[in-house]
């Protein structure tokens, strides 16, 4: 990790300033500490803050934000920081605080309510509720004052106290009228099976949306969207349609060369809010770093063009470097915003990364220093094209601006000496950036995005060969199991920080930790990884199954006043859309015949999303196409870490099958375990003089491979790769 400010240093500092706190102050959550300090009388999200808004006849203000957000940081500076606000909301209202990272289900709910009142959302989410948790009016970000043709949040506070007053009848209507609109809108997603035309119509939808010139879906602001990747990458595979294929690698060359990419440090930043990927919002979430990592291992599968493999390398680098926990596990995210330097008091966003054409030469010096101004687009007066709030004049956002063959030929270089010289460069920069101010830490651990990097690690090591991505994700695993898992009812927890668990798992923590399960049990053949994804599954099914509806409530029964499942593979996919495929892969490794019933009940809940609006739900489609396919296992026989085996399995891993699964018959308790299941794996002769691979298809096994000839042809016949360079 690198030397972060975290919530520590804040809280000590606000101490050393002889500031009171607030109820907030004895919360682990970085973003509920974040605000311990302000005037305004927060209280946690419990039962205690509406049995208060009962007793006092008040109306709940409820704000919810994530620590790593640069408008809720805007706002808190504007308002929440604001005395007079602060004696409006204590006097008037009782206040909530909720980190939607922690409590996603509130956030789900709310979000859902806003978007339904207002027909946008986003973070500050700001709404005002009865004392019975029922949404009467609500919004997004609020200046101070009016501005922009935005009411101020001060003039809304006293609408609101006098709507509460004079008119509740009104404002109690529009409550119930909210809820009633949500039970609806969550009414009937399934009415039948998912249409045989849903592959094309959803391929189709994304090539009207498509950008042709800059890569992406639709218009600015664009967001990464890594299930769009893994439905065009698997759709390509059954359709043999190239061009979906291709708007998919268009896309990752786009997000690379962008700003969005951090071309120092490796990673990505969240989304852009330009069409150009040039200039981003600058947090760095570790649910992006990990599936964006799958989607360009799996574009180096399909194209075997080590571009992809580069980017994958510098992203999960950038995450073992700076976000990896003292204790194990990986934290959650880094802010936007930093100080401009460590004598400097003038605070803002992207500062941390941004360079001026002098700051260059002086790292780089004159000769080095313009070959890198031209290939990354640095200007004397800056180069960023969308600066609405002129937060970044006479700065520049590095991307690149001329590929690697035009900054040679205008240099006169060979393109590897130059690629080499832009490497150095990079390395020189790295080492004065970490002298600057760094953005804040976000340090909770968060077991849904562990599990999205859990998958990550455990499938780059198996595409790139890399010891030490399988020793992280084995760690980090094991981080999870010994303090986010109670062995005794088999229950998750959500959220680890400051040596403490807490916070009742979602849907998302079991569904991705089970994701990354089964991969970790790909990559290392450790049967304990697998029989602690079946216990989850299990555990899964008890607390969110929808036994009318099929499917999955995204929460737990007493979560919060209405259970949702959400329909929009975004940022990350649905809970639903992974549980399908952990309930499909299950029943595939350890051929349990009522979990493919649950997968394809799960998608069949969702068919009137899916035929109606394919692409909310592009991860889920992806799972389809899987299902829809015979099922297909490779089981390699052999004795782990003998190089007959391990030659095998490169070569089938550095391959993209998505339909295969992996096992390893050994001889060991792995292949009893899978034996109760897969009758075939009784018959595998675990301990062959040579190697060897068998094809089993509708669980039944073919002859085996044992030359390395016939292998390559089988799976070369099989993957479909094509040269992309």
């Amino acid at each position: 990790m690198g030397n972060h400010s975290t919530i520590t240093d804040f809280l000590e500092g606000q101490v050393g300033l002889g500031k009171t706190s607030n109820k907030l102050i004895a919360e682990k959550s970085p973003y509920l500490l974040q605000h311990a300090f302000n005037p305004v009388a927060w209280l946690p999200w419990g039962e205690a803050a509406f049995v208060r808004a009962r007793e006092e006849d008040k109306p709940v203000f409820l704000s919810i934000g994530y620590s790593t957000c640069h408008w809720c940081h805007v706002m808190a500076r504007e308002s929440f920081e604001n005395d007079l606000v602060a004696s409006l909301l204590n006097e008037n209202f009782v206040c909530v605080k909720v980190d939607r990272e922690e409590r996603p289900d509130i956030d789900q709910l709310y979000m859902a309510a806003v978007q339904a009142m207002t027909g946008h959302g986003g973070w500050p989410l700001t709404l005002f509720l009865t004392p019975e948790r029922k949404p009467f009016f609500g919004g997004t970000y609020f200046p101070l004052k009016q501005r922009e043709g935005m009411i101020g949040f001060i003039d809304l506070l006293q609408a609101i106290d006098e709507g509460w007053r004079d008119r509740r009848h009104n404002l109690l209507e529009s409550a119930e009228g909210v809820i009633s609109h949500l039970k609806k809108s969550g009414e009937g997603l399934g009415d039948g099976a998912v249409d045989d035309q849903v592959f094309d119509k959803a391929y189709h939808r994304l090539t009207e949306e498509f950008d042709g010139v800059n890569g992406g879906f639709g218009k600015a602001p664009k967001f990464p969207r890594p299930a769009l990747f893994n439905f065009l990458f698997r759709y390509r595979q059954v359709s043999g349609n190239e061009q979906a294929l291709n708007m998919a690698l268009f896309t990752l060359r786009k997000m690379a060369a962008g700003g969005m990419y951090d071309h120092v440090g490796g990673g990505f930043h969240r989304y852009a809010v330009d069409g150009q990927w040039r200039v981003p919002h600058f947090e760095k979430m570790l649910y992006d770093q990990a599936q964006l990592a799958i989607s360009y291992l799996e574009a180096f599968q399909i194209c075997q063009d080590p571009f992809y493999a580069n980017v994958a390398q510098d992203i999960l680098d950038y995450v073992l470097r700076e976000l990896t926990g003292a204790e194990g596990g990986f934290y959650a995210a880094e802010d936007a915003d930093s100080n401009e330097s460590a004598v400097s008091e003038k605070h803002g966003e992207g500062l941390y990364y941004l360079w001026t054409d002098a700051e260059i030469d002086a790292v780089l010096g004159r000769e080095l220093g313009e070959i890198f101004k031209y290939h990354y687009g640095v200007l004397p007066g800056g180069n960023v094209v969308d600066d609405h709030f002129k937060e970044f004049t006479g700065k520049n956002i590095l991307y690149v601006a001329q590929p690697l063959a035009a900054t040679a030929h205008r240099f006169q270089r060979p393109e590897d000496e130059l690629a080499a010289l832009l490497e150095r460069a990079r390395a020189q920069l790295f080492a004065v950036r970490r002298n600057r101010p760094r953005p804040h830490l976000d340090d909770k651990i968060i077991t849904s995005w562990n599990g999205h990097m859990i998958s990550a690690l455990a499938r780059a090591f198996q595409v790139l060969g890399e010891e030490r991505y399988l020793q992280a994700a084995q760690k980090t695993a094991k981080f999870i199991q010994d303090n986010l898992y109670d062995c005794s009812q088999d229950l998750l927890f959500r959220r680890y920080r400051d040596h403490e668990a807490g916070v009742a798992a979602v849907l998302d923590d079991y569904a991705f930790l089970v994701n990354g399960l089964l991969d970790l049990y790909e990559a290392s053949f450790d049967i304990d990884w697998l029989k602690l994804a079946e216990r989850l599954t299990k555990t899964q099914l008890r607390i969110f199954e929808d036994k009318d509806g099929g499917g999955f409530f995204d929460t737990a029964a007493d979560s919060v006043p209405l259970r949702m499942k959400a329909d929009y593979d975004g940022a990350e996919p649905t809970g639903n859309s992974v549980a399908a495929a952990n309930l499909l892969r299950l029943s595939r490794m350890i051929g349990n015949e009522q979990w493919l019933t649950y997968a394809r009940q799960t998608i069949d809940s969702f068919s009137r999303s899916l035929n109606d609006y394919p692409t909310l739900l592009p991860q889920m489609l992806g799972t389809l196409i899987l299902l829809r396919a015979n099922p297909r296992q490779i089981v390699v026989a052999g004795t782990k870490g003998k190089a007959d085996l391990e030659i095998i399995l490169a070569m089938i891993r550095k391959r993209f099958l998505p339909d295969k699964t992996l096992l390893l018959a050994d001889g060991a308790e792995g292949q009893a375990y899978l034996a109760r299941g897969l009758a075939f794996m009784d018959g595998i002769d675990p301990r062959p003089k040579r190697a060897r691979v068998y094809f089993c298809e509708n669980f039944t096994c073919r002859l085996p491979v044992v030359e390395l000839a016939e292998l390559i042809t089988r799976l070369d016949a099989m993957s479909h790769n094509r040269n992309c360079g």
